[in-house]
C-alpha cells in the first residue's frame, strides 16, 4: 500500500499553510501585490508590482516603500480597507499609472485585530487576453472613461463659450478727446497680465470697458466671471469667491461647489462694486491676489489658480482707505493699472454717436421701427447734466421711443424722461404711494444766526435721510430701484436707510 503524506496534527498549522500558499500562488499569478501595514504605510511589494512605479513617478522601490499608500498610490482604498476592516474583494482602480481591476482585503492578526492589508493587481486594460472573463468589464468601462472624457471636454467648452466676452474695445463709442484716451489706455493694459482699476461714475462704462480688455488680452479664449458685490448679501460673498468643500455646512451642496476664483481660472474675475466688500473679506481677497491661491470653505485644502483680476467702483477709494472703511494693502494691490472712465458731461461730443448706437439696440431689442433725433432733440440732450450717464441716455432714448410713433424724436418726446431724471439736490416728485412722514427736524433756537447752523456732517445726514425717503416713496418701496433712482449702490442704501424704512 502506498505511504500516507504526513498532515499538520492541528488545524491552525493547516490554516498557515494554506494561507502562505494562496500567498506564494497569488504572487506568481497576479500582476502585482502590495502589503500595507496598519499605519498605512507600505512595507512590501512583489516584483510583479515593481513594473508600474515608473509611471507613478518612482525612480526605484526604496523611494516607494515606507511611504503612505495614499501618497504614492492615487485614487487607492487600501486606507479605507485598513480603517474599516472590510474588503474590497472586485474594483476598477484608474490613476497616472492606467486601469486595473484590484482586490483589496484586510490582515488580521491572532486576536483578530486589523494589522494592515493585501491588495492585488489582478488586471489591466493592455493585460486583458480574448478568453479573459474580465475582458467585457473592463472594455465597458474603458469606453465609460472615454465617454465621460468626452463629456467633460464638451462641458468645459460651452463653459468657456458662455463667459466669452460680450464688448470689444471698438464698442466703447466715442471719438471725443476723453473716449480716445480710455481706449488707449485699455489697449495698452489689455497686453499685460496686472490687475486693473476702472474707476468713475455709475453709467459710465466700467462692466463693459472690462469685457472689452478681457476680449483684446491675451486670456480672451479662457473664462470671463464677473461678481457685482454690491449685489451678494455679505454672508454669503465667501462662499461665492472661494467655493465650498462639500457637506462644509448644513445645507451646502453635497458634492460641494467652486467658487468664482476657479472658475475664472486662466481668465478674467471682474469684481464690480469693490468698494462695498465688508472690511472682513478683504483681507482674505488681498491673499488671494497675492498668492494665487484659494482655500474653500470647510476645506484644508489651499487650491492654486491663475486668475488676472479687474475691478470696479464708483466709489472714491482713497477717501474710504483714509476713513478705514477699506484696505489700504488692498487698495495698493488693486491700484496697479487704473484707468478713469469720464463722466458723459465730460464728453458731450460722443452723445450724437451714443444716441445712435441706442436707439439701434433698443429697435432690435423691441422689435419697433429705428427713430431718429432731430437735431433740437439733441441740443436738448447736450443740455442736460446726466447723473446717472450712459445708463441715464439710455434710460430717457427707451422711454421716448416706447412712447411715440413718430419716426423722429423731438424735444418734447424727451422732456418727460429728463424731467423725472434725477439731479444734483433734486428728487422728482412723489406721484406713488404717499411716502411716510419725514422725521421732524428740532426747530433751530431763536437767536442769533450762528445758532440757527448745523453741524455739516448732520445737514448731510438730514439731507440723504429725506432724499433716500422721497426715492423709497417714489418707487413704492422698491430699494433697488431706489438705489438705482439715487445713483448708489444697494448696500450703500441699506447703510442709510432712515429708521421709517428699516
Amino acid at each position: 500500500m502506498p505511504t500516507l503524506p504526513v498532515l499538520p496534527q492541528d488545524a491552525d498549522s493547516l490554516l498557515k499553510l494554506a494561507a502562505q500558499s494562496m500567498f506564494d500562488l497569488y504572487a506568481q499569478t497576479v500582476q502585482g501585490m502590495m502589503v500595507v501595514d496598519r499605519s498605512h504605510r507600505v512595507v512590501w511589494i512583489s516584483e510583479g508590482y515593481k513594473r508600474f512605479l515608473p509611471a507613478l513617478g518612482f525612480a526605484g522601490e526604496h523611494e516607494f516603500v515606507g511611504r503612505l499608500v495614499e501618497e504614492v498610490v492615487p485614487n487607492t482604498l487600501l486606507a479605507q480597507v485598513i480603517d474599516s476592516g472590510q474588503p474590497i474583494m472586485v474594483d476598477l482602480l484608474t490613476n497616472k499609472a492606467g486601469t486595473f481591476l484590484v482586490s483589496r482585503v484586510p490582515l488580521r492578526d491572532a486576536a483578530g485585530q486589523v494589522i494592515g492589508a493585501l491588495g492585488m493587481v489582478l488586471m489591466d486594460q493592455s493585460g486583458v487576453t480574448p478568453d479573459s472573463t474580465m475582458q467585457p468589464l473592463m472594455a465597458k468601462f474603458a469606453q465609460l472613461q472615454r465617454e465621460l472624457a468626452d463629456a467633460q471636454r464638451q462641458l468645459v467648452a460651452e463653459q468657456v463659450r458662455n463667459r466669452r466676452p460680450k464688448y470689444t474695445i471698438a464698442g466703447y463709442i466715442g471719438s471725443s478727446p476723453a473716449a480716445l484716451e480710455v481706449k488707449r489706455q485699455a489697449r495698452r493694459v489689455a497686453a499685460t497680465g496686472s490687475t486693473v482699476l476702472l474707476l468713475g461714475e455709475t453709467g459710465t462704462g466700467k462692466e463693459l470697458l472690462a469685457h472689452a480688455i478681457h476680449a483684446a488680452s491675451p486670456r480672451a479664449g479662457k473664462p470671463f466671471v464677473g461678481v457685482n458685490i454690491a449685489a451678494v448679501p455679505d454672508s454669503l460673498l465667501e462662499a461665492e469667491f472661494f467655493g465650498v468643500a462639500a457637506g462644509a455646512y448644513t445645507g451646502a451642496e453635497r458634492k460641494g461647489r467652486d467658487g468664482k476664483f476657479r472658475v475664472a481660472d486662466g481668465g478674467t474675475l471682474f469684481l464690480d462694486e469693490i468698494g462695498d466688500m465688508p472690511l472682513a473679506l478683504q483681507a482674505k481677497l488681498l491673499r488671494a491676489l497675492q498668492e494665487q491661491e484659494v482655500e474653500p470653505l470647510g476645506s484644508n485644502q489651499v487650491i492654486k489658480v491663475d486668475v488676472r483680476v479687474i475691478a470696479a467702483t464708483s466709489r472714491d477709494l482713497a477717501t474710504m482707505v483714509a476713513d478705514g472703511r477699506f484696505r489700504a494693502d488692498l487698495y495698493y494691490r488693486l491700484n496697479v493699472l487704473p484707468i478713469r472712465l469720464p463722466a458723459l458731461r465730460e464728453r458731450l461730443t460722443d452723445i450724437e454717436a451714443l444716441a445712435e448706437a441706442l436707439l439701434d439696440d433698443i429697435a432690435r431689442r423691441s422689435s419697433l421701427p429705428h427713430k431718429a433725433l432731430s437735431a433740437d432733440a439733441l441740443d436738448r440732450l447736450a443740455g442736460h447734466d446726466w447723473p446717472g450717464n450712459i445708463r441715464e441716455l439710455r434710460n430717457v432714448l427707451e422711454q421716448a421711443a416706447l412712447m411715440t410713433d413718430a419716426p423722429v424724436l423731438r424735444p418734447e418726446d424727451l422732456d418727460s424722461a429728463l424731467a423725472a431724471a434725477p439731479r444734483a439736490g433734486r428728487l422728482p416728485a412723489v406721484a406713488a404711494s404717499p411716502a411716510p412722514p419725514a422725521p421732524t427736524a428740532a426747530p433751530a433756537p431763536a437767536v442769533g444766526a450762528l445758532d440757527a447752523i448745523q453741524p455739516l456732517p448732520q445737514a448731510i445726514a438730514e439731507l440723504e435721510a429725506r432724499s433716500i425717503t422721497a426715492a423709497l416713496a417714489a418707487t413704492g418701496g422698491n430699494k433697488v430701484a431706489a438705489a438705482r433712482l439715487l445713483g448708489i449702490a444697494r448696500a450703500t442704501l441699506y447703510e442709510k436707510l432712515p429708521a421709517d424704512w428699516r
